[in-house]
Formats: C-alpha cells, sequence, structure tokens
C-alpha cells in the first residue's frame, strides 16, 4: 500500500496545481494543431529515512531540442559564502529552505500532451487526452520557466536581483538588506 499512497499523493499534486488540461476521452479529443502526445513515468525514491517517494515525469527526451536557451543559473559559491559571510557579521538570521513542487508553479511554453494512464483513474481521467500547461518535471524548458516565474515573483516582492550575481537577491529592510540566494528550487 506504501507505494500506492504515493502515488496517489503525487497524481493529487499535479490536479492540485492544474497541470493538465482534460479535453476528454482519448477516442473523441481532438488535439490542438502543433501539439504533440509524449509519454510519462512515474519514478520511485525510497528518502534516507525510509519514506516512499513517487514523482511523475514528462519524457522530454521525446521532444526537439528547442531553439530557445534552456538555461537557468544558479547562486554561486562564492555569492552563498558572502551571503553566509554578511549574516553573521550583522548578527542576521540564516535561513534555508525548499521549493515544493517547484516546476509546477510555472506555466510551460512547450506544446505537449498525455494519454491518462492508471494513475489518472481516481481523478476520472484515464484514457483522457490531456495538455499539459504546467512545466512539468522532466521537460528540457521547465528549469528556465521556473527560473523566470521565481523572478517575477520576487520582483512583485520587492526584491532586486544582485548586478554582480542575477541568482542574489537584496531587498531594503530599513535598517539592513536582506539577501535571497538562489539555487534551483532552494533558497
Amino acid at each position: 500500500e506504501m507505494w500506492r499512497e504515493v502515488i496517489k499523493v503525487e497524481m493529487g499534486q499535479l490536479i492540485d496545481y492544474s497541470v493538465f488540461k482534460d479535453l476528454g476521452p482519448k477516442e473523441v479529443a481532438k488535439l490542438p494543431q502543433g501539439y504533440k502526445i509524449i509519454r510519462a513515468n512515474t519514478i520511485f525514491d525510497v528518502k534516507h529515512d525510509l519514506r516512499r517517494k513517487a514523482r511523475f515525469v514528462a519524457m522530454g527526451n521525446m521532444t526537439e531540442p528547442p531553439k530557445e536557451s534552456v538555461y537557468s543559473s544558479v547562486v554561486s559559491v562564492r555569492s552563498l559564502r558572502i551571503i553566509m559571510f554578511l549574516a553573521e557579521l550583522n548578527r542576521l538570521d540564516l535561513h534555508a529552505c525548499d521549493i515544493g513542487n517547484a516546476y509546477l508553479e510555472a506555466n510551460t511554453k512547450e506544446k505537449l500532451a498525455i494519454v491518462g494512464g492508471p494513475e489518472f483513474r481516481d481523478f476520472n481521467m484515464e484514457d483522457h487526452m490531456l495538455i499539459i500547461e504546467r512545466a512539468m518535471y522532466g521537460f528540457r524548458t521547465s528549469g528556465a520557466r521556473f527560473w523566470e516565474h521565481l523572478s517575477d515573483y520576487l520582483r512583485e516582492l520587492g526584491w532586486t536581483p544582485s548586478k554582480a550575481d542575477p541568482d542574489v537577491w537584496m531587498k531594503d529592510e530599513g535598517d539592513y538588506y536582506a539577501y535571497i540566494g538562489r539555487y534551483v528550487d532552494d533558497l
């Protein structure tokens, strides 16, 4: 039952994030022009504390390499050391966090679809044509889409990227500056 439960949790999160647009049963669904059907797999892992983890991953390797850049930078080790030094020097708190299901926060520009397999049964989408609307794990461009999404969100919250390192973000808190070092989905 452990594996069944983690699959249910993973699929529930995909539904909660509105990853798919359901076009209906595959026999009658009409795929929009320019879209390609790919496959997806569920990847299983046992964590160091023996928790089970399932991740539904699109097979982005079935797509043509994108013409646009898919590069998404991360904070440099040098910048991270400076942030830690500034926190220690100024007796500021230093925190770390991980953004869960990070890629699913961002929309995708890729025109891809899947046919729902048995893992979609509980959501009444088995054998349905599903347009993928979010940057799923496994897409070639998901890292770049999430990088853009997080950058836009940080700007909305009043943060500014550093001129020296675009993955060090700063915010004037009045009597001090707060800093964020970004490493994909870790801050």
